[in-house]
Parts: structure tokens; sequence; C-alpha cells
């Protein structure tokens, strides 16, 4: 009963691990479906996703994959969601991988009749030195740690799908959807799912740049939602908590936050032009 929705915008390089890992899944006790909506590609992702066909069907699922011209991760999730088959409903990012658990945990987690939101427990990847040591110390942010930020995943049964209509043209879908739910609403199931984070400092602060525009987003056309948001402040104590942990981490992670506060931004808080060329990358 569970309908997994991978928009996917020039992944051709990304997608196979992240249908890979999907099909690694331990047996499940819910009928699976993956929709891959490839939207406004210059590359071979939806060629790559319709290779899958024959290993998805042999496991008993089933496969669409969705050409669009246009692009837009908010398009891409809409058209998404009309061709999904199930009630339930996971949105993944295709340069995500998930363990062999997660899929049947989730399904777990979401059988009820209310409302659910899951997620996995995350696990924040980097490759080049300066963004290993940023995600050091990111990862150990308590939302990050002790939340359910659904970063890159989140899932929800029917009548969590029934809180909202269509995807609205905004930057951050995972804060929305999230706020969606009160904070005991949310549930963090145990299996993993790595999650990357772009490459290189000046990476870093476009994206986080973009993260905080996502957030403030969301609190200017939707304050309402905001009585449901469990980020808690650092504060001085926390930040020498992190400090003392990792002193390298933190000196990246913050002059990251620092370059982000003090560099030139591109769009108010109402702007929904986020980059559609590359919001695949859009950490």
């Amino acid at each position: 009963m569970l309908s997994v929705i991978i928009p996917a915008n020039n992944e051709e390089t990304l997608l196979g691990a992240c249908l890979d890992s999907l099909l690694a899944s331990e047996s499940t006790f819910c009928a699976i479906e993956v929709v891959v909506v490839a939207n406004g590609c210059t590359d071979r992702t939806a060629e790559v996703a319709r290779s899958y066909r024959t290993r998805v069907e042999a496991r008993g699922w089933g496969l669409k994959v969705l050409d669009l011209v246009e692009g837009g991760k908010m398009h891409a999730l809409n058209a998404g969601d009309k061709a999904a088959s199930h009630p339930w409903r996971a949105y993944l990012d295709a340069d995500v991988t998930v363990a062999p658990a997660l899929l049947d945990q989730l399904c777990r987690a979401l059988d009820g009749p209310k409302a659910v939101y899951a997620s996995g427990t995350l696990r924040i990847t980097a490759q080049s030195w300066v963004s290993r040591a940023y995600a050091a110390t990111y990862r150990q942010v308590p939302f990050m740690a002790r939340g359910v930020p659904g970063c890159g995943l989140f899932a929800v049964n029917a009548a969590g799908r029934a809180r909202w209509d269509s995807f609205p043209d905004i930057i951050s879908d995972d804060t929305f959807v999230r706020l969606l739910f009160k904070p005991q609403e949310r549930i963090a199931v145990r299996a993993t799912y790595n999650w990357p984070v772009v490459e290189g400092f000046a990476a870093l602060v476009r994206v986080r740049r973009r993260q905080d525009r996502g957030a403030r987003q969301v609190a200017t056309l939707y304050p309402h939602l905001m009585a449901h948001e469990d980020k808690a402040a650092l504060g001085i104590g926390g930040m020498l908590m992190l400090f003392a942990r990792n002193p390298v981490g933190f000196a990246v992670y913050s002059s990251v936050a620092v370059a982000v506060r003090t560099g030139p931004s591109k769009l108010g808080v109402g702007g929904s032009q986020v980059g559609m060329a590359d919001w695949s990358r859009g950490r």
C-alpha cells in the first residue's frame, strides 16, 4: 500500500544506487510501487529508471516512470502523486539510499487510522574534507540528531496525506509537510538512510542559504504551522558542546553559517524561484 515517489532532475549517475537500495529491501508486509518522475532532464534519468522494470516487477512491485518536459520539484511531486496507486506515500530524493529494513519499518509505522508522518534515522554523508567536517557537526545539532527532520525522505499514511492538497510552489517541501504534523505525530524508525550534503564550502553556503530561505518562506506563508515547530535554539551552551566534540567540524559549520548571514540573498521569503535547474542538489 506504499507508493515511493522519486522526483529526479538529471540524476542518471545517482538514481541507480537509490533504486538498488530500494530493491535490496527486506520483505515488507505491504505492497510497494515505485514512481520515478524525471523532470526537465537533459540526461538519461528516465532511461535509467525504465531499465529497472524487470528487477522491480520480479519483486512483485510496480514501476511507473514519468518523463516530464517541465522541471521543478513541486511539479514533479504533484505529478507523482497523481500517478501513484497506493494510499500511503513516501517521498524520496533520487540521491538518497536506504537501509534494507527501512521500507518495512516505515510501512509498520504508517499502519493505522491516525495521521502519521514517518522517516528513517538520518545518516548525513559527504566526501570532501570540508563537507565531511561540516556534516560531522551538522549531524550532532539536536534537531538533526534527535528530531524527525525528514531530509530527503518522509512518508505519510492516507490520513496524513489528507492534510494537504497539492504541494505548493515553495522551496522546502519537507519543512512544509513536517509542520503539518504535531511532534507527537512524527515517528522516526530505527532503520537508516544516507542523505548526502553537497561538496565544497561555496556549495554548502549556497545550499544553506537556500534552506534558510525555505524555512523563512514557510513561516511567512503558513504562520499557523509554526505552532508545530520543535526546533530548539542551540544557544551558547549547545555551541560550546559542539565545539568541544569536534573543533574543526564546528569551525567549518559556523563559518558556513556566518557566510550565509553576511552574503547576498537573491530572493525574499515569499519568492519561489529557487534555481529549478539545480533543485536536485538543493540540500
